[in-house]
């Protein structure tokens, strides 16, 4: 493959393009040449050399190495290969790797030179910036002179016609010396565009290096974070501790045990450990505490020298020098405008004057043109050109002279400026670096001081563990009673079950047995009852102590865990012992009623309350279970404790404040029943009064009507429910029963009305009374009036019965409406009981993963401890093998490693598998480093050999290009003469192609790309059939063009068959794969064909 470099040209406003380089560079050589032959270009790889600012375009494809581009930039740049550090984008670029590994090359891609022996802090700092102007190329023209240049005017005998060429010759001496001035200002210009571009592009580069460092500084700051944050969290925990020791001591001294508990030796908490050791260990921990802490100050002051000096770099920014140069830049592009304005001013004056004097040699024959006209033209036009427009130019020339000098300095500022930012950031890269290795120390030594603190710890846990034990012992006791429980309700339903199988298979022998002999029915086993089950659940936890939920404060008080809520576990207890007393002592016949029983011998009240004390209890292990430290207000695990405990409190006090609701409205509800039943009772025995009092009235009205009607109404309105026997108000009416209170008149009328009632009652009677001798006619009348008035009256009061009876069947409505409520509220209850069920399995859950956790990461530390030893013996191995490697010289590489192999051999360790196999692989690698060394030498033998053959084919090259010239000089010629031309480049068809016979036999074309173009045997019959020898060269026209490709011939088992395959497959001894074309010419006519006689 071939690689071709050039520098990217330069825009100006005009149209113009000027190439950074004079010529075009090929570079062959440092990329590896395809098998074809055949130039591969995949995209433009842009180069930015940060130091100067220098760029390089590269034509080169996906499957160069990246050592190739740094061979080549070594050559060009001066910088050593191994000095070189390239950067695209964020990634370093590899020697070994190709530029496909990048995504390389592709448009608009840009690679970034960093020369690493110039970051180092002893390197010296960069020289002024030297430019090489070419302004020397364009001198001013010598001033002219009528001896130098003489004109046919000079001799003429008007002194106007002798002035006309003077005139020109000045003219003209006026035009070279603007067109070189401006020249050499466009030289200047020119090569301040070029250091603003170059400016530009150190900047990218340093954007570039600033942030690669900014990637490493933020993972060495998310470091350095997480460090502090573990260290500030132990640091409080340790300090704690150590502050806190003679409380926490004092604490357990305050703490008796359980009079069960309680021996010879152990009378309080404090008694489980030794006291006597504890007064050192905590100075030995304190003056460990104050060292570690001292060693992390001075470690944070170091990070903070760090972050200092890296945001310090970050602020300082180099786009200010670039855009004071890029401005100054275009604030003198219109000097080169008025310059070429003033050119075009001289050159059109050139040109008039010229015409003037043709026309003067004109007019000189015919004496029609007055040459002092001309002359007198002229003059103006000189002193503009002397006064005006060549100060000008040449104050242009001077402008830009000085923007030279400043975009110089200002380069060689920029220079500086990028020389001690690079420095800067390769000792920060270098503080990164130590800070890092620092890392792994502190977390050691915080692992170690850990380790040290871990006796305090078990002081401060006493205390926490003893009160999660008594915890427990309530949950297990509460557990136990369930379980219980859910056995003994086991039981009744399975005698329920068996009862009602009894009833059924009785029933159904009562039913077949009519039909079916009992002999036969017993026969067939139908008289065969269902066993007793009996649930049997063996004593357990019997060894418990005898304590409840309300006695953990006063054994083990909360402040031995260092833990408060909003509610304590006292209050909480309380409430629930008081909701269990409601549950089982005033609502024993609700639950009973209601058929609430869950668990048998218990109400769903004691249930509920059993669950929520189990609850309890195992919340107050899981808070005693977290260190003392541990700041719940900031952790997500404290939060939920404290929600849980808090809700667990709610749920009590809602539970009770729901079952008093629930008592109050049932006696409510009972109440109103009893008033309704007395009122229908009352109801049915004046229906019954008023029954048998008719039937008296029908019997008696002829002997005392009167009195009996007057005692009728009496006793209705005696059982009208107003008044009792006794005279005095019934009290156990109800409210909603109760007429409304009236004044007097209303209760005559209610009076009068009653007596209406049993009137009306008596004259539907089946026996009329006869009428009445002894009143008299007005009293008739009245009496006849009082009895119409009496039945309208008893049909009023008849509505109002229907109405107390709709109101009554409206009131048994809302009793079965009260009753779907409460069963309601019944299923709700029994909801929450479930939730509460849910809740401990969750806190069992939780508890059981915790201990997995635990357990991982035990194992997990164990496997740390064995990884970090092996990891140090294989660091050991690795300094000898790095010792190995940084021996000079290939020979004593491979005599180290040989050593190193076999001191390892000699040591093996049996034990350690890793050992092991890294001492196998450095064997191996000493046997292959110890081949490579004898390839190496033989390399060097065939690279001898090589040079040699090298320079016999490079004589031969020498001859055939001599051979070449030769044939191209006649080709030349034979193109004047047929009016064609020969094509030296990628023939095609159609055109004329030049055949020279090779040493092979074979017609091979000349050819500047590509050697692989031969004559077929079909054009080689066709020109040199009628010549008695083969010529040298034959010239034709391209008719037709064959790519082939040669293939590997087949295993034959003769050497004739073999000699043969291969000059089938292989026609012109090219290598397995190569690419070849076979062309086909025609004669061309007047072609002469030259034989080696002709030649010679």
């Amino acid at each position: 493959m071939c690689l071709v470099v050039y520098s990217p040209q330069k825009d100006f406003g005009d149209g113009e393009r000027v190439a950074g380089f004079d010529q075009i560079e090929s570079v062959e050589g440092f990329i590896k040449m395809s098998s074809s032959g055949n130039v591969i270009q995949r995209g433009k790889l842009l180069v930015h050399i940060a130091e100067n600012g220098h760029s390089f375009e590269l034509d080169c494809d996906e499957y160069a190495l990246v050592e190739s581009i740094q061979q080549y930039l070594e050559s060009v740049s001066g910088i050593r290969l191994n000095d070189q550090l390239l950067l695209y984008l964020d990634m370093k670029l590899e020697s070994q790797n190709p530029l496909s590994s990048y995504k390389l090359p592709s448009d608009g891609s840009e690679i970034f030179l960093f020369n690493k022996s110039k970051m180092r802090s002893n390197s010296a700092p960069p020289g002024p910036e030297e430019l090489e102007l070419s302004e020397n190329n364009y001198p001013d023209p010598q001033r002219p002179s009528s001896s130098h240049a003489p004109h046919p005017l000079d001799d003429a005998p008007d002194p106007a016609l002798k002035a006309l060429p003077s005139y020109e010759r000045q003219f003209r001496y006026h035009y070279q010396l603007g067109d070189a001035i401006y020249r050499r200002t466009l030289v200047k210009f020119e090569t301040c565009e070029r250091l603003a571009r170059e400016q530009r592009v150190q900047e990218k580069a340093l954007e570039i290096a600033r942030g690669n460092l900014d990637h490493f500084y933020k993972m060495i700051l998310q470091n350095y974070m997480d460090f502090v944050k573990c260290y500030s969290q132990q640091q409080r925990t340790h300090s704690n501790l150590l502050v806190n020791f003679g409380r926490d001591l004092e604490r357990l001294r305050s703490v008796k045990l359980l009079p069960l508990l309680q021996t010879a030796d152990r009378k309080c908490l404090l008694d489980f450990v030794k006291e006597d050791n504890l007064q050192k260990m905590v100075d030995d921990c304190s003056n460990s505490h104050r060292q570690f802490e001292s060693k992390v100050g001075d470690f944070k002051q170091e990070f903070g020298d760090l972050k200092r000096s890296t945001e310090h770099l970050f602020s300082s920014k180099a786009s200010i020098l670039s855009r004071d140069l890029e401005r100054a830049v275009k604030e003198h592009e219109h000097h080169i405008d008025e310059q070429k304005s003033i050119l075009q001013a001289l050159s059109k004056d050139v040109r008039l004057v010229k015409k003037l004097v043709d026309d003067c040699l004109t007019s000189q024959l015919s004496n029609s043109l007055r040459p002092h006209d001309a002359v007198s033209a002229l003059g103006p036009m000189y002193e503009g050109h002397e006064k005006s427009y060549l100060p000008k130019m040449q104050a242009c020339e001077l402008a830009i002279s000085n923007l030279l000098i400043f975009c110089k300095n200002k380069k060689t500022e920029m220079n500086t400026f990028v020389h001690k930012y690079m420095q800067k950031i390769a000792y920060i890269q270098y503080t990164i670096k130590d800070v890092r290795y620092k890392f792994s120390v502190f977390t050691e030594a915080l692992k170690r001081q850990n380790d040290q603190f871990e006796h305090l710890k078990v002081v401060r846990g006493i205390g926490p563990a003893y009160r999660a034990c008594l915890a427990e012992i309530v949950r297990r006791k509460a557990s136990m009673k369930l379980y219980m429980g859910m056995a003994g309700q086991l039981a009744e339903r399975l005698a329920t079950k068996r009862e009602s199988e009894i009833r059924r298979r009785e029933e159904f022998l009562k039913v077949n047995s009519l039909f079916i002999p009992r002999d036969i029915l017993a026969s067939m086993g139908l008289y065969d009852t269902p066993s007793t089950c009996d649930v049997n659940v063996a004593p357990f936890d019997t060894n418990l102590l005898d304590i409840d939920i309300s006695d953990l404060d006063r054994f083990a008080p909360e402040h031995l865990v260092g833990l408060s809520f909003k509610k304590g576990s006292s209050s909480m207890s309380q409430d629930v012992e008081e909701s269990s007393e409601i549950g089982t002592e005033s609502y024993n016949d609700f639950v009973e009623a209601s058929e609430l029983v869950e668990i048998a011998g218990t109400s769903k009240l004691e249930v509920e309350n059993a669950k929520l004390k189990a609850e309890l209890a195992s919340t107050i292990a899981i808070l005693c279970s977290f260190s003392p430290d541990t700041e719940f207000e900031d952790s997500e695990v404290g939060n939920m404790l404290k929600d849980s405990a808090e809700k667990t409190a709610e749920a009590l006090r809602l539970k009770d404040e729901h079952e008093k609701h629930l008592v109050n409205m049932l006696k409510v509800k009972r109440l109103q029943c009893e008033s309704y039943e007395k009122r229908i009772k009352e109801l049915e025995n004046r229906l019954s009064d008023q029954y048998s009092f008719n039937q008296k009235l029908n019997k008696d009205a002829s002997s005392e009507p009167m009195d009996e009607a007057s005692y009728a109404s009496s006793s209705l309105l005696l059982k009208s429910g107003g008044i009792d026997s006794s005279g005095t108000m019934n009290p156990n009416l109800d409210s909603s029963m109760v007429e409304p209170t009236r004044d007097e008149k209303d209760e005559k009328d209610t009076m009068v009305a009653d007596v209406g009632m049993v009137l009306a009652a008596s004259s539907t009677a089946d026996y009329m009374p006869p009428p009445l001798k002894s009143l008299t006619f007005d009293e008739q009348v009245k009496a006849s009036d009082l009895v119409v008035e009496l039945q309208n009256l008893l049909t009023e009061k008849s509505g109002q019965l229907n109405e107390t009876e709709t109101k009554l069947q409206a009131a048994m409505e809302e009793v079965a409406r009260l009753g779907a409520e409460l069963e309601i509220s019944q299923n709700l209850l029994e909801e929450s009981q479930m939730n509460c069920a849910h809740l401990e399995n969750c806190l069992h859950e939780a508890r059981d993963e915790a201990k997995t956790n635990l357990c991982a990461a035990d194992r997990r530390a164990s496997e740390y401890s064995t990884l970090r030893v092996s990891l140090v013996k294989i660091r050991t191995l690795f300094e000898r093998l790095k010792s190995c490697v940084s021996s000079g010289g290939v020979a004593g590489f491979a005599e180290s490693l040989r050593a190193l192999a076999q001191s390892l051999a000699n040591s093996a360790n049996d034990g350690d598998d890793g050992i092991n196999e890294f001492s196998e692989c450095v064997r191996v690698l000493a046997e292959k480093v110890g081949v490579l060394t004898r390839q190496r030498a033989e390399l060097i033998d065939r690279y001898t050999k090589m040079e040699t053959s090298h320079e016999q084919l490079t004589k031969e090259m020498e001859e055939k290009k001599d051979l070449v010239n030769t044939l191209y000089m006649k080709l030349q010629s034979e193109k004047q003469v047929n009016k064609e031309k020969i094509s030296f480049g990628r023939l095609e068809l159609h055109e004329i192609a030049a055949f020279v016979l090779n040493v092979a036999g074979h017609y091979e074309a000349i050819n500047r790309n590509c050697t692989c173009y031969y004559l077929s045997s079909e054009s080689v019959a066709l020109f040199a059939d009628h010549l008695p020898h083969r010529p040298t060269y034959i010239v034709g026209q391209i008719v037709h063009i064959e790519r082939q490709t040669v293939k590997s011939s087949p295993v034959r088992t003769t050497n004739t068959t073999s000699s043969m395959g291969s000059s089938q497959f292989n026609p012109y001894g090219l290598p397995v794969g190569c690419e070849y074309f076979v062309v086909t010419v025609a004669m061309i006519p007047d072609t002469t064909i030259h034989s080696p006689t002709a030649a010679s």
